[in-house]
C-alpha cells in the first residue's frame, strides 16, 4: 500500500484529492496539511511514501518544505500538485529535491499513476510541462561509445533528453519491438515498472507512441 500526505491549504482540493485517492486500492492517504510547516511535521511523524505537495502553501511554500523533508528523510518522495507552469517554479521544484510534477486538473487515472511511478522510482513530469523541461536540457559532452547493460545496447553520453540509464535500456528494448512485460522479464521488473519507464521514456522524447520514439531513438542515434 503506497501512503500519501496531502500538503494543501484550500479545503475543497484536498477534499477532492482525498475522494481521488480512496479510489486507488494500493493507495491510501494517512494524513492531510494546510501549511507548509505543518506538511513538513507530519511528514517527520508519518513517514509516508509519498507527499503530494501544492506550491502556494502558508508559512512557507511547497518548495522551501520539499527541502526541508528531503533534508531529513531523502527516502521520502515528494510529488509537486498545482497549477502554477512558470519556468522558475518548476526548476525550483525540482531543484528543492521533488521527485516528480503534476497539473491540478489531471485526471484520477493521472494522479494515481503519477503517484506509483514516483513511488517506483520514476521521476513523473506533467505532459503540460514535458516540453519546457526538454527544452532546457542541453547535450552532455560526454563521448558517445556504445555501451552494454544487461545485454543491452545504448549509446553512452546521449542522455539529453534527461534520460536516465534505466530509460535508454528501455528505449532500447522500445527499439527491438519489446512489449512491457516482455520488457519487465528483460530487466527483471515488474510489470508495472515496466510500464512507468515506457511512459517516462516517452514524454521525455515528447513523443505519443513507441513508433514515434522509435523513430526519433534513431534518426538521433540514441540507440
Amino acid at each position: 500500500m503506497i501512503r500519501v500526505l496531502l500538503v494543501e491549504d484550500h479545503e475543497l482540493v484536498r477534499m477532492g484529492l482525498s475522494i481521488m485517492i480512496d479510489k486507488a486500492e494500493d493507495i491510501t492517504l494517512v494524513g492531510e496539511a494546510e501549511n507548509g510547516l505543518s506538511g513538513v511535521e507530519l511528514a517527520k511523524q508519518l513517514s509516508p511514501d509519498i507527499v503530494l505537495m501544492d506550491i502556494g502553501l502558508p508559512n512557507i511554500d511547497g518548495i522551501e518544505a520539499t527541502k526541508r523533508i528531503k533534508d531529513f528523510n531523502p527516502q521520502i518522495k515528494v510529488l509537486i500538485f498545482t497549477s502554477r507552469d512558470a519556468e522558475d517554479d518548476v526548476f525550483a521544484a525540482f531543484k528543492s529535491g521533488a521527485d516528480g510534477y503534476i497539473m491540478k486538473g489531471a485526471s484520477t487515472e493521472n494522479i494515481h499513476t503519477a503517484i506509483r511511478s514516483v513511488n517506483e522510482g520514476v521521476a513523473w513530469i506533467d505532459p503540460a510541462i514535458a516540453k519546457l523541461v526538454l527544452s532546457s536540457i542541453q547535450a552532455p559532452s560526454a563521448s558517445n561509445e556504445t555501451r552494454i547493460s544487461n545485454g543491452i545496447n545504448y549509446k553512452a553520453g546521449k542522455s539529453m533528453y534527461g534520460l536516465t540509464e534505466r530509460e535508454m535500456e528501455v528505449l532500447a528494448l522500445i527499439v527491438n519491438g519489446l512489449t512491457n512485460p516482455q520488457i519487465a522479464e528483460e530487466l527483471t521488473i515488474t510489470r508495472a515498472t515496466a510500464k512507468a519507464h515506457v511512459h517516462s521514456v516517452l514524454q521525455k522524447l515528447s513523443t505519443a507512441t513507441r513508433t514515434q520514439a522509435t523513430r526519433k531513438a534513431m534518426d538521433e542515434g540514441l540507440v
